[in-house]
């Protein structure tokens, strides 16, 4: 009995790649010379399709379509803002993703890059490795400092509450702007975003990407934040105008940034680089081998 064809966007960890060997014939869309030869020749063939948010193959409306016996599209990841979910519904198409999975990860990851930013941690490690410890002294006293910070959310779902619980632990008083009031969750609730940056501190960014929170975070949205405010993104990059955030970091709008996710990956704007009141990591917020 011949296996089931699936098409595998992009380069998958061998925990997900090797089961699925076993169960299907997989087409390897980032092992071809030609992408669009292997669609066009499977495109009667292929039932599912394993993706992800970091194989940057977008599951539109247009990719559903080549496939008439599709029944499955698999995310690996939370997120699913690549794939066009309601021209699958029309079709009857599954959509999975792994919720819960990546959540402590996630959270561990935001409140390390929270830190990082505010108290300059990976520049200190820099200036240790780099000599500058031994022939200029010490690094300086940061600026920023978790304290007396209120911790704007963007964002109050799964992965957001375990950041706040974290939060909490720190004495840090929280709000949390969301499309709608969360029940059981005991922070302030904002509905206006720029009404909340304006009343916090830091703004930690959680939200799903996807056209709904395309550049969210906005020039108006950071002018609120403030001269003390801090960016933390470990949503989607789409959900910032990255263009507006590098210009309130030149500028001082704000005082700093951290990012684990880009507009455009792994090929993201290299005017970041030339910030020194950036922190970057390379989207590792849930890359535990657990």
């Amino acid at each position: 009995m011949s296996k089931p064809h699936l098409l595998m966007t992009g380069p998958m960890m061998p925990a997900i790649a090797d089961p699925l060997e076993a169960a299907f014939t997989v087409h390897h869309l980032d092992q071809v010379p030609d992408a669009e030869a292997l669609l066009k020749a499977q495109a009667g063939t292929i039932e599912a399709i394993c993706t992800g948010g970091h194989t940057g193959v977008k599951t539109d409306a247009a990719m559903i379509g080549r496939f008439p016996k599709l029944r499955v599209i698999a995310n690996f990841g939370v997120g699913y803002d690549s794939i066009d979910t309601v021209s699958a519904a029309k079709r009857g198409i599954i959509v999975t993703n792994t919720p819960d999975v990546l959540t402590e990860e996630v959270a561990d990851t935001a409140i390390g890059l929270m830190l990082m930013t505010v108290r300059e941690l990976d520049k200190a490690a820099h200036w240790l490795r780099d000599g500058n410890w031994a022939k200029h002294g010490d690094y300086r006293l940061t600026p920023g400092s978790l304290r007396d910070r209120t911790l704007g959310m963007v964002g109050m779902g799964r992965i957001g509450q375990a950041i706040a619980t974290r939060a909490a632990a720190f004495g840090m008083p929280i709000a949390y702007f969301s499309r709608s009031k969360k029940q059981g969750v005991p922070y302030p609730y904002y509905s206006d975003l720029i009404e909340m940056a304006k009343n916090v501190d830091i703004m930690m960014i959680i939200t799903p990407g996807g056209p709904s929170t395309k550049n969210m975070i906005n020039a108006d949205v950071l002018k609120a934040l403030g001269p003390q405010g801090v960016v933390i993104n470990m949503a989607r990059g789409s959900v910032i105008d990255e263009a507006a955030l590098i210009a309130a970091l030149k500028s001082k709008t704000i005082m700093s940034a951290g990012l684990d996710v880009f507009a455009s990956e792994p090929n993201f704007n290299q005017e970041l680089l030339k910030l020194g009141n950036l922190t970057m990591l390379p989207h590792v917020g849930s890359a535990s081998v657990h």
